[in-house]
């Protein structure tokens, strides 16, 4: 794995930047346009949404709301580097036809529609952004998850190490394979990762993932791993996905 030098730069520029970002009158900015992807387009992943609001933690706090912050901060950390992601929901929806009626069939219907936007993106990557969550309160730290393909591994695990590094170094969890129970990941060809970034059952974790300061270094962490692998093993579209 390539050290993890991006890091602290963009450490630098999540806290240098935050006060223009998202506490300027007005809200966040828009984003320049993309200049250095290299062929590939990143599309971000806010899981869950709307009627499905995913894990909720003991005092409440609902996971789809915490993932949607965390993608649209790492949306505006990465326009500043020429990024332009896609973004499969910048509100709190679900992307569920109308003919949906139950709450099943939404979130059928959600995962169907995540999966065909991402299949008609050219040269696609995803980021798919979650929340944990256990029976036992003990269980804490970001994990990694990948789809089929050597890119989704080599991403993956230059993902954990720059979470490891730059929020829990004492976190020990490796990035695995992800289940064949998850129905996104396993219904769609092109590179792609999962972060579960930590656990709302855990209170300590949960408090952190409520914390604007968190969510940003959060962002940062995601945004660094992207623009590295995007400089290394990503940077010319592979047919071995």
């Amino acid at each position: 794995m390539k050290k993890i030098g991006s890091w602290v730069l963009l450490a630098a520029l999540a806290l240098g930047t935050a006060y223009y970002l998202w506490l300027w009158p007005g809200g966040a900015q828009t984003a320049f346009a993309s200049t250095r992807s290299g062929g590939r387009t990143l599309v971000l992943d806010a899981g869950h949404g709307g009627e499905d609001g995913g894990a909720v933690s003991p005092s409440g706090a609902v996971e789809s709301g915490i993932n949607l912050t965390i993608v649209l901060r790492l949306d505006q950390l990465l326009g500043l580097y020429g990024e332009a992601p896609v973004l499969l929901r910048s509100e709190d929806v679900s992307l569920h036809d109308e003919s949906a009626d139950t709450l099943r069939e939404k979130k059928v219907s959600d995962l169907h529609n995540r999966a065909a936007r991402i299949e008609d993106t050219e040269e696609a990557v995803l980021i798919s952004v979650h929340q944990n969550t256990y029976p036992d309160s003990q269980y804490h730290g970001a994990q990694v998850f990948f789809a089929a393909g050597e890119e989704s591994r080599s991403f993956a695990e230059l993902t954990q190490g720059t979470l490891r590094e730059a929020l829990d170094p004492d976190n020990s969890r490796q990035a695995k394979p992800i289940p064949d129970t998850v129905y996104l990941m396993n219904h769609i060809t092109c590179p792609a990762i999962l972060v579960e970034c930590g656990f709302l059952s855990n209170p300590q974790e949960e408090e952190l993932l409520q914390s604007g300061a968190y969510q940003s270094r959060l962002a940062a962490a995601l945004a660094a791993s992207w623009l590295q692998w995007l400089d290394g093993e990503g940077s010319s579209p592979s047919l071995d996905t």
